[in-house]
């Protein structure tokens, strides 16, 4: 079988000759069939017409659905909120719209494809094969509680410990003075180094908080300069050096970075797996953090405190009796081995700013978190059974005459209605943050007759502020409760977190205050779905709706962010985005004019399309011109790899001269396309193609404002983490199923590994 020949493979200087060769003949393809021939020794008739003169080149049968897909948005993984809030769809590199002048992928040799293919699929079904399929082997509603027996055999290699500081002996200055320092004083001024330029190091707490612990470890080493103002201090020469160690790593080439990638994988593999019971599973965070500067989330009193390296003699391992004991780094032993057959964690450690318990876990794929899940979702549902009882009591016990019952009733209904967290007390030393058990005379303001008036930090230091109309004992109750606490103490002054639950734990066992917050994200989504989505709409459209229910419950949940600082030029994109394309369907229709000059007179393909200025048009096309000039210098560069591979002699430099010229024609004939009121038409196309391309153009635009509105909608809005720890993801299946939206739509990879046992639900499920 002779080799396909594709019009990647012959060079644009040949296909710019074929265009003035051809320039005014009638027999357009026949010429072109000819040239070919002439150009590749290749006689197949595939309409190879010259770049400058072909447009799309797919069979119509053969285009791919009008849907939300990597190629309708111009967005970069990085641009979007995190990896949790990315669709599997829109996780592929994300190409340029294809254009009238581009020309198809290259075509690779079948077998090639069909062995790559083969693989991928062989390496899939092993994949399968190791995943321990749980959730098929019991009742969805069957989980085990916590405190029941999880594993009989659990065999791991413990945690990986960051490497050892290597001093780099960059002198930073103090009063002027180069200084020399301990490798320990060094590693700390270099922490702060590292964040010279953000708006940490800017901040007068982290400063304080930094110079403070600095301090203790220049008094560790008499040789260490005496340093008693930071104001003296420059770090500068440090931040300089990584600086330039950024700038190197950037000019590293594809093998360097690949070999570095491969050695890293190599120094982690032994941690990434546990044997649970026989199987094999990914362990979650194995990596032990380095030792820094503690940063906290909103106004942390402790943010710029030193955060130690943490010793194998601090961290406890969680093993099987008869497991084998991993080897600890060397000189060093485990701080503790234990064999909890109820516990999850596989180590554990207490980090030493705030005195917090870290875990290592094993991976959200497996088996115990996937268990975790469900019955965290199965909780919230079962509290649909309850849930009318309970606002029947709370309600009644808005006017009880005890003062601790009527605190509790009213802080239930705040919970409840308004999805707040209980909250604990804090101590001095952490973030000012608190949930409703814990709000405080200046959290609330009133308004009559009945509006409240909410404004505190919530999780994560977030500012909560919402008003809203309660009803009017609940109004009436917290104005007693504020008269009777004044300014600076806890509105609910008789009521704890821990009481709270205890009494919910007796209206349903198991009960929380946090089971509200599920279930009414939960509830909350599948009804706000059930409204707002069309069954005939586009699947553009059934997203935009699924991202509006989304949003109603991140908004509920309060999951707020602060708009990127690139959302404008995000937006601005997508505008580019929409006029690109009505460029191709400028040129469609005056082609459709050539065909059917009728078509120019009257009917919907009479008027020109908005938005195409003359002036961004020019640009458009210098552009378009640039693009291609830069793909003829990267198609010379793999040639010569490939020749270089082969010991065959490189192609000369005259011969990419060459290429790079015939691309100076193109942006002639791109102008004179655009001043002209016809474009001649291919022998191929007929009006009814041309039609069809312009009708794909327009749902394609349509869908691209379609996401331009959900962007900016969402420009404040986190919807990662309600879908992620809220949502039972099962809504989202039968969503799915429903409306024959791919899952991969609305779930990134992370999601669908994650949520694994949620797909295989009957299509009448319900919350």
């Amino acid at each position: 079988m002779s080799a396909s020949v594709s019009d990647d493979e012959i060079p644009l200087s040949e296909r710019v000759k074929v265009e003035e060769k051809i320039k005014n003949e009638p027999d357009v393809k026949d010429k072109l069939r000819v040239v070919k021939k002439e150009v590749t020794g290749d006689s197949s008739d595939d309409d190879d017409i010259p770049l400058a003169q072909r447009q799309i080149k797919r069979p119509l049968e053969k285009q791919k659905p009008i849907t939300t897909t990597d190629n309708d948005v111009d967005i970069k993984k990085e641009e979007l909120d995190s990896e949790d809030e990315i669709p599997l769809a829109m996780r592929k590199n994300i190409k340029p719209e294809p254009m009238d002048i581009d020309k198809p992928s290259k075509k690779r040799p079948l077998e090639k494809s069909e062995n790559k293919k083969g693989k991928k699929k062989v390496k899939k079904e092993e994949e399968e094969k190791d995943i321990y399929k749980w959730w098929e082997e019991q009742d969805q509603s069957g989980i085990a509680e916590d405190d029941s027996i999880k594993w009989t055999t659990l065999e791991h290699n413990g945690v990986l410990f960051p490497p050892e500081y290597e001093p780099h002996n960059v002198k930073m200055k103090y009063d002027g003075k180069p200084i020399t320092l301990s490798p320990e004083a060094e590693e700390v001024a270099s922490f702060f180094a590292a964040l010279l330029e953000t708006e940490h190091a800017q901040n007068p707490v982290f400063q304080k908080n930094f110079f403070n612990d600095w301090l203790q470890i220049l008094k560790k080493d008499p040789n260490n300069p005496d340093i008693k103002e930071f104001s003296k201090c420059d770090f500068r020469p440090i931040f300089e050096k990584f600086q330039q160690e950024k700038e190197t790593k950037k000019q590293m080439s594809k093998q360097e970075k690949l070999k570095l990638k491969e050695e890293k994988a190599k120094i982690e593999e032994p941690f990434m797996t546990a044997i649970v019971d026989g199987r094999k599973e990914k362990v979650g965070n194995f990596r032990i953090e380095p030792p820094g500067l503690f940063r906290g989330r909103g106004s942390h009193p402790k943010t710029g405190k030193l955060k130690t390296r943490v010793l194998p003699e601090q961290v406890t391992l969680n093993l099987g009796l008869n497991a084998k004991i991993p080897e600890p780094p060397k000189g060093h032993k485990w701080g503790g081995i234990v064999h909890d057959q109820t516990a999850t964690w596989l180590a554990t450690w207490k980090e030493n700013v705030n005195g917090s318990i870290k875990y290592v876990f094993l991976a959200a794929t497996s088996a115990w978190k996937g268990q975790s899940d469900m019955q965290k979702f199965e909780k919230a549902r079962e509290l649909k059974k309850y849930v009318k009882t309970i606002r029947e009591n709370y309600t009644r016990e808005l006017k009880d005459k005890i003062s601790e019952t009527r605190q509790r009733a009213t802080a239930m209904y705040l919970i409840d209605r308004l999805a707040l967290r209980a909250g604990n007390e804090k101590g001095e030393d952490e973030a000012d943050t608190v949930g409703c058990c814990s709000l405080r005379y200046e959290h609330i303001e009133l308004e009559p007759p009945n509006i409240l008036h909410f404004d505190f930090l919530g999780k994560d230091s977030i500012r909560y502020q919402n008003t809203v109309e309660v009803d009017p004992q609940v109004y009436k109750n917290i104005k007693i409760f504020k008269k009777q606490v004044g300014p600076e103490h806890m509105i609910f002054d008789r009521l704890t977190t821990t009481g709270l639950n205890k009494y919910l734990n007796t209206c349903m066992k198991g009960l929380s205050a946090k089971v509200f917050r599920t279930y009414n994200a939960s509830i909350t989504f599948q009804e706000q779905l059930e409204k707002l989505t069309n069954e005939n709409d586009t699947i553009p459209d059934k997203l935009l709706s699924y991202n509006r229910a989304n949003r109603e419950v991140a908004v509920l949940c309060n999951h707020q962010k602060a708009a990127s600082k690139n959302h404008e030029q995000q937006i601005s994109k997508m505008g580019d985005r929409i006029r690109a394309i009505k460029y191709q369907r400028m040129k469609l229709r005056k082609t459709l004019y050539d065909l059917d000059p009728k078509a120019k007179k009257s009917g919907p393909y009479a008027d020109s399309e908005s938005d195409l200025e003359e002036e961004w048009m020019i640009q458009h096309e210098k552009d378009l011109v640039a693009k291609e000039k830069d793909k003829v210098k990267i198609r010379f560069e793999k040639q010569n790899e490939k020749l270089a591979a082969e010991n065959q002699p490189l192609l000369p430099e005259s011969e990419l001269t060459k290429n790079l010229k015939a691309t100076d024609l193109l942006l002639e004939k791109l102008a004179n396309e655009r001043k002209a009121a016809t474009i001649e038409a291919k022998a191929s196309m007929t009006a009814e193609k041309t039609i069809l391309k312009i009708e794909k153009m327009d749902e394609r635009i349509a869908a691209i404002k379609t996401q331009t509105t959900d962007r900016e909608e969402n420009k404040q809005i986190a919807l990662g983490t309600s879908k992620l720890n809220y949502i039972d993801p099962r809504i989202s299946v039968t969503w799915c199923k429903k409306y024959n939206v791919p899952l991969e739509k609305v779930f990134s990879k992370t999601l669908l590994e994650k949520f694994r046992w949620a797909q295989k639900i009957p299509e009448d499920w319900k919350f």
